[in-house]
């Protein structure tokens, strides 16, 4: 039996510039970090005694003898492409899908992590991170940028250069331990209540706002801002705050589907409370809202947002992991990778 544990991402800056149709002509980069909310991704050989020769648990039960039977895609893919046949797929999570947090990517990455793993072969961040791309992207054909499979795999808080011949670079962002701590602790997150699928999100921004390279431009110029402000101890830190206020004002106008008068007026209702800044989590239409509030007003903005689930979190490093595995299954071995 294979375990992987995934974190979840927060994104805060360059969302969009992700996208491989705009870095390849203007470049991109984000700043992002994971948390410690994971996904569990369970799999095991399935024993030769059932009339089905695999088992997937996730928000529904399969139970298929065909791999091209299996309706979720992403795990039909990619039981393909790493030609696995014969298992129990079992998915946990601490937080719901489709809220703005990278959860399908996480997924990915977790599942091929522990796909690597039952067939006995070490995969390392970037090879998973790769893949996870090629899944998601390619063979699901789903729309969406490049920073969740990366943020998933790779872990911490980090800079996500992408560059226009198509590669990109991770940066871990140098942070000062008292400053990162205080970082932390004025970050405030609330689940909406509403969920939606990504990729839908993405196609229907792109029809909503045809011409978004300036907004898009603008927000990629906030990433170096935004590092600044991160990496100077003498910059002021609730700086950070009034510049997610910015960038959520410019993402508001990059997709018609990144906002609703609901989100909207919950939104205004933490600035009023004493809210710096914010933004929506993800490609919009719901999911997380998160807040830099001064230590002072943390209490007022809890209490304004108190119809909403707080969910209390911390930075954290590790990234997508193997938690627990048999030995006699699992020798991680790095060359037997072969690209």
């Amino acid at each position: 039996m294979i375990i992987t544990r995934t974190p979840f991402r927060m994104s805060f800056f360059g969302g969009g510039t992700d996208m491989k149709d705009f870095f390849t002509e203007y470049g991109g980069a984000v700043i992002s970090t994971t948390f410690d909310k994971y996904c569990y991704v369970i799999v095991r050989h399935l024993p030769r005694f059932f009339d089905y020769s695999t088992e997937l648990s996730y928000s529904k039960i399969e139970r298929v003898t065909n791999i091209n039977d299996i309706e979720h895609p992403a795990i039909r893919n990619a039981m393909k492409m790493l030609d696995m046949h014969e298992l129990r797929l079992t998915y946990e999570a601490d937080l719901p899908a489709r809220s703005g947090l990278g959860t399908s990517s996480s997924f990915a990455v977790g599942m091929l992590n522990a796909f690597y793993a039952l067939k006995g072969k070490y995969a390392d961040k970037k090879k998973l991170a790769d893949d996870a791309i090629y899944l998601e992207r390619v063979l699901c054909n789903e729309a969406g940028g490049w920073q969740d499979q990366i943020a998933a795999s790779f872990g911490g808080f980090n800079r996500i250069n992408f560059n226009k011949d198509g590669t990109y670079d991770v940066y871990p962002l140098i942070i000062h331990p008292d400053r990162k701590k205080k970082l932390d602790d004025n970050l405030l997150m609330f689940f909406t209540g509403f969920t939606r699928f990504s990729s839908d999100m993405q196609k229907a921004n792109a029809k909503g706002y045809h011409d978004k390279t300036k907004q898009l431009l603008e927000m990629l110029d906030l990433v170096d801002r935004a590092q600044e402000i991160l990496t100077d101890k003498n910059s002021d830190l609730d700086d950070f705050g009034r510049l997610l206020d910015h960038t959520w004002k410019l993402k508001r106008q990059t997709g018609g589907a990144i906002t609703t008068d609901s989100i909207d007026a919950l939104y205004q209702r933490g600035i009023d409370a004493g809210a710096l800044g914010g933004k929506l989590l993800g490609a919009g239409g719901g999911g997380f809202l998160v807040f830099y509030v001064q230590p002072e007003k943390k209490q007022a903005v809890k209490e304004a947002m108190k119809d909403l689930l707080y969910v209390p979190f911390h930075f954290e490093d590790g990234g997508t992991r193997v938690i627990h595995y048999t030995p006699e299954t699992y020798i991680p071995k790095e060359e037997t990778i072969e690209e």
